[in-house]
């Protein structure tokens, strides 16, 4: 019996760190739907839309860099309150802010990708309004006459 209770102890930290562990935020699905909308913009609004997140996204990994730099200066400034982990802390927070600056590099490199696309689009909506495509149109016209035949003419407008 002592020893079920001992396995028993020794199990319930292991399973609640493991559970704490666990990635249980919405970030995997929200590249998922990222992704599946830039895949899925087919118009100029959609991809001035997207943009528009891209750029969003960029001002917010900005002011994460901004808010890594502060600590950073904080660490250089008062390296003594952090004794032997400063080091640690340091390399942590320039490793983070090398990250956030590719994210907003990348981020701006999207958002200026889609203003492009929208772009294209918007100019070629507009010279589709403005000169048409040739239209034709076949019509058939049936005679009931002795010979039964097909009249096609086609119509260009």
């Amino acid at each position: 019996m002592n020893t079920r209770l001992g396995k028993y102890l020794m199990a319930v930290p292991m399973l609640s760190l493991l559970i704490s562990c666990a990635q249980m935020g919405p970030i995997a699905t929200q590249v998922a739907d990222d992704r599946k909308a830039t895949s899925n913009a087919k118009t100029h609004s959609e991809h001035n839309k997207l943009a528009n997140y891209y750029d969003n996204l960029a001002k917010e990994m900005s002011a994460k860099v901004e808010e890594k730099k502060e600590s950073l200066a904080d660490y250089n400034e008062h390296s003594y309150y952090y004794g032997r982990q400063g080091q640690d802390f340091k390399s942590h927070t320039l490793a983070n802010i090398r990250y956030y600056e590719q994210a907003v590099e990348d981020s701006v490199q999207q958002a200026n990708f889609h203003r492009k696309i929208a772009a294209e689009l918007l100019q070629r909506d507009r010279a589709m309004a403005n000169n048409p495509p040739d239209r034709q149109e076949i019509k058939a016209n049936l005679n009931t006459g002795a010979k039964d035949r097909i009249e096609s003419s086609i119509t260009t407008q």
